[in-house]
Parts: structure tokens; C-alpha cells; sequence
């Protein structure tokens, strides 16, 4: 009876070990999967975004999920001096955002600007480093399957001069991080993307194109510039070669001018009243011309000089801009007058 009774009692307690055991198996796995809903439920206890850090989030449309990753991260928006303490050599970025994330999810840093030509540019470069904070949280089997398909666009898709360099230059500088900085520069900067990667980065951006407005827009205040200075160098050339072509005339005009002065004088010297005065149309249409020709080359020194300073006016905004961009101080080339 007693022996039955402990055998019953044995077997109940080994059933009960065996359930106990899966629930603690189910538990743990609960956990496991649930990690980083944790991690970040935790870090975000009593978080509340500053307003200016919120209104980025708006700005750039972040999904729920995106928020959470970009609240973590706990962004701050630094001077310059600041900036330079936590994001040395610029956060080592190679396109058009000035920004850095620390990995394993420790910060994202964005430089404060204030030039009302370059706004966009935060809300651009809090996308940017939080899709570096994204990726940073892919699993071994999706980043396989997102590197691949940024690969591919790369090789096959990407038309885009400007990032083809930008990403040669990661190449170099940060050869093991080519395919993170794809995952951020395309889904940051590249209008039209292939399905798969489009389906993919809108569990990032509700509206994705309005990120890619506000990089088409600060982009532009340098690239107009840039073209600017293109064409006005090429017209500066243009009228240089002018006024060394009126110069070489005008030289061999003087010296011909001087030689028929001389033998007008000597035919008038010598009585030879008909053929000075013959000659004397001549000379005088010469001078006539020469003294066009000086006019000319004066407008052409004075239209010379005015495009120079209005080229390097240009110069001066896009160092301005590249100095409102940088930590420390840059400058356009300028054309001597």
C-alpha cells in the first residue's frame, strides 16, 4: 500500500518536474525572443524625448518600431564643440549628413546647425544614423537577406555619381562597415529603390520620400553653387582667351600703326603731298579700329573682374555652408582679382 502509494506520489512528482521544466523552457525561449522589447522597455522607463528630438521623428515619419530604436539610442543634438568630444573626424561619415551612432545601441549624436539654407539636414542625419542603429539589431539570417539585396542594387541599380563615390569612399576608409553605410545612405537618399528594398525600409519610414526631400533640398544649396562656379570658371576662361587675343592684335595693330606714322611723316618731309594724303585714310581708320579694340579689351577686363567677384561670392557661401557642416574650419578656393 505504501509502496503503491510512493509510486504514485514518484510518478506525480516526475510529471510535475516535466512540466515544470517546459514552462521554464517556454519562459526562457519567452525571454530570449522578447530581449530587446525588454532592453528597450527598460531603457526608455520615464524617457521623455525633448521636443526638438520628437519633432524629428515626426519630420522623418519614423513607424513605431523606428521611434523605439531612435529613442533608445537617447539622440542629442550637440554644438559643435560637443560634437567633436563624441563624434570625432565627424563621426567618420562620407556623405551629406554631419552625425554618428555609438554601436550596440549607444547613442546617436547630431550636429547642430543653424543656417536656415541647410534645414533638413538633422532630420536627415537622425534617419541615417538610426537605420545604422536598425541594423546593428538585424539578426544573423535578415541582415544576410537585407545585405543582399543592398549588394545587388549597388551592382546593378545605383545610377547616382555622387554616392557611387561617396560609398568608394567607405571603401577605404571603413571597408568592414561598405554594406551598413549602403543601409543607410539608400534608405536615406535614394528616391527610387527596387521593390524588395523599398517593402523593406517601410517598417522604418511611414512616408520615405519626405527624408529624400530634405536631402534633395540641402544637397541642392551645393550643388547649385558647384555649377555655378562650373559655368563661371568656363566663362572666366572664355574672356581670359579673349582679352589675350585682342592684346596680341592690339600689338601688332601699334607696331603698324607706328610704321605708317613714319612713313606718312616722310612722305609729308619729303613733298609727296599725294600720297600722304592718300595714306592718311588709312592711318586713321587703323587708329580708329585700334582704339575700338582697346575698348573692347577694357569692357572685357572690367566684365572679367565683375564675375570673379560674384564667383567668389558663391565660393564664400559654400564654404560657409561646408563650415556650418564641419567641426572645424574649411574654406572655397578663391580666384585672385
Amino acid at each position: 500500500m505504501n509502496r503503491n502509494n510512493s509510486a504514485r506520489r514518484a510518478g506525480k512528482t516526475s510529471l510535475g518536474s516535466i512540466l515544470g521544466l517546459l514552462a521554464f523552457a517556454l519562459i526562457s525561449g519567452l525571454i530570449l525572443s522578447q530581449k530587446q522589447q525588454i532592453v528597450d522597455a527598460y531603457r526608455l522607463h520615464n524617457y521623455v524625448p525633448p521636443a526638438a528630438i520628437a519633432q524629428i521623428a515626426s519630420d522623418d515619419t519614423f513607424t513605431p518600431q523606428t521611434r523605439r530604436v531612435y529613442y533608445v539610442n537617447k539622440p542629442m543634438i550637440q554644438n559643435k564643440a560637443e560634437f567633436k568630444s563624441e563624434c570625432p573626424n565627424g563621426g567618420g561619415e562620407k556623405t551629406i549628413i554631419l552625425g554618428c551612432y555609438h554601436g550596440g545601441q549607444g547613442g546617436i549624436y547630431l550636429l547642430q546647425v543653424n543656417d536656415p539654407r541647410l534645414n533638413g539636414v538633422t532630420q536627415v542625419t537622425a534617419a541615417h544614423e538610426t537605420l545604422h542603429a536598425a541594423y546593428d539589431r538585424l539578426s544573423g539570417n535578415e541582415r544576410k537577406g537585407v545585405d543582399a539585396m543592398l549588394l545587388d542594387y549597388y551592382k546593378t541599380g545605383l545610377k547616382d555619381d555622387r554616392i557611387k563615390k561617396t560609398i568608394e569612399g567607405y571603401k577605404i576608409s571603413e571597408p568592414k562597415d561598405v554594406v551598413n553605410e549602403m543601409h543607410s545612405i539608400f534608405g536615406t537618399e535614394v528616391a527610387t529603390l527596387p521593390k524588395d528594398l523599398e517593402n523593406y525600409y517601410t517598417k522604418y519610414f511611414i512616408d520615405r520620400s519626405k527624408v529624400i526631400g530634405y536631402a534633395n533640398q540641402y544637397q541642392a544649396e551645393f550643388t547649385s553653387r558647384q555649377e555655378t562656379i562650373k559655368r563661371d570658371d568656363a566663362k572666366l576662361i572664355e574672356i581670359k582667351n579673349q582679352i589675350k587675343d585682342i592684346e596680341s592684335n592690339l600689338g601688332a595693330r601699334q607696331a603698324r600703326i607706328t610704321a605708317t606714322q613714319q612713313d606718312l611723316l616722310s612722305k609729308k618731309r619729303n613733298g609727296d603731298t599725294a600720297e600722304y594724303n592718300a595714306g592718311v585714310p588709312g592711318y586713321n581708320a587703323d587708329i580708329d579700329e585700334y582704339n575700338r579694340q582697346v575698348s573692347t579689351a577694357q569692357s572685357l577686363v572690367k566684365q572679367y573682374n565683375q564675375l570673379v567677384s560674384e564667383r567668389n561670392a558663391v565660393a564664400s557661401e559654400i564654404s560657409e555652408l561646408s563650415n556650418a557642416l564641419s567641426t572645424g574650419a574649411t574654406s572655397a578656393e578663391q580666384i585672385p582679382q
